[in-house]
């Protein structure tokens, strides 16, 4: 068949991917599965064609081979609102993680923004029903709905990261919210600490559901009632958590009988809570020991530095794309509905034995 002139345009410039085929002994379609899905080809066949891929200098046009096969290459990624998330990074860092996988298997990651109206849905149903994605990781809270039309009806395979859909048939890869949260709770209370200071993301939100129940289930191991907490917030968004910690730290002080542990469920809280209790004479941890959710880097270089539960995003968001292609190039292998990769304490100065005689006001 006679190529066209926009046939010609899509063609790598360079060796094609026969010539690939032909160095390394192997079929086009060999050369192919192992640029997309490496994990589906053997080791030596693959090292083969790395290196006549190396030799030849080829480099895979991903757009042009998902045209070429009628197919779209790219990956929809919906984002929980804005990408600004404050200090914590996780979703950059998770998106890093995502593209990082994305590209070594041959697919191309596109964001899209769900801001919580119906423009932005609309927009996400869009794409998702006009074939311009070939499957969908979702980081938002629910999925797109307007109109009648959902995007879990829009026939592409879905993974759900950081939030736990699986109970809705959406595979879903999660950390281990509640046991990392009492792990740390159980640490502050093997340190001493027996009044708790709980700095709350937004109310029914499955994050605080489920990092509040490890507080709680940290007290009733070690015999300590739930009143043995207070919690503040409950009412704004994690994307405003920087606020979140400042009006906490506003609430500390009007405390009589003041906490000598802060649990903070974002490592934005923290820094801004331990930032204006500073200012206000109270010292960490001399007068109150704080641990925080997220392992941002940032929390290394506070003052002093930031302990705190570090969610595994490399490996959630490598896990996350091998659960969708596994689904998009239908393996044979039934997809788990949820895994969950542990967190990890990191204890840093933050945290100590409490003061006998903490300060009350100043």
């Amino acid at each position: 068949m006679k190529k066209t002139k926009e046939m010609l345009d899509m063609e790598p410039s360079g060796p094609l991917m026969a010539d690939v085929a032909k160095l390394a002994g192997v079929a086009i379609s060999t050369v192919s599965r192992a640029l997309a899905n490496p994990g589906r080809v053997n080791e030596k066949t693959r090292a083969k064609i790395d290196d006549a891929a190396k030799q030849l200098g080829y480099t895979p046009n991903a757009m042009a081979r998902g045209l070429r096969v009628g197919k779209s290459n790219v990956i929809m990624i919906v984002l929980p609102g804005s990408l600004y998330h404050g200090a914590s990074q996780i979703v950059p860092q998770v998106l890093q993680a995502i593209n990082v996988s994305l590209l070594e298997s041959g697919y191309t990651l596109m964001i899209a923004n769900l801001a919580r109206d119906e423009a932005s849905e609309r927009h996400i149903l869009n794409l998702a029903f006009g074939g311009t994605a070939r499957g969908t990781i979702i980081l938002a809270s629910k999925l797109p709905e307007v109109d009648g039309r959902s995007l879990a009806h829009a026939g592409l395979p879905i993974v759900s990261m950081l939030l736990d859909m699986s109970a809705s048939g959406v595979p879903s890869v999660v950390t281990n919210d509640r046991e990392a949260v009492r792990a740390a709770t159980a640490e502050l209370i093997r340190l001493g600490h027996r009044r708790f200071f709980y700095l709350a993301g937004p109310e029914d939100n499955y994050h605080d559901v489920e990092r509040f129940g490890g507080v709680l289930e940290a007290f009733q191991a070690a015999g300590l009632p739930e009143t043995a907490v207070v919690r503040s917030g409950g009412k704004l968004d994690y994307q405003q958590s920087f606020e979140i910690g400042l009006r906490a730290a506003e609430e500390f002080v009007t405390l009589g009988h003041k906490p000598t542990a802060v649990i903070a469920t974002s490592d934005d809280m923290a820094i801004s809570f331990m930032s204006r209790i500073g200012e206000m004479g109270f010292g960490v941890p001399e007068d109150i020991s704080i641990v925080s959710f997220d392992g941002s880097p940032v929390c290394a270089f506070c003052s002093p530095p930031l302990s705190t539960i570090e969610q595994p995003v490399e490996e959630m968001g490598k896990a996350a794309v091998a659960m969708l292609l596994d689904a998009i190039e239908k393996t044979g292998e039934p997809a788990p509905a949820r895994r969950v990769i542990p967190s990890r304490l990191i204890i840093r100065k933050s945290m100590a034995m409490p003061n006998l005689l903490p300060k009350q006001s100043l």
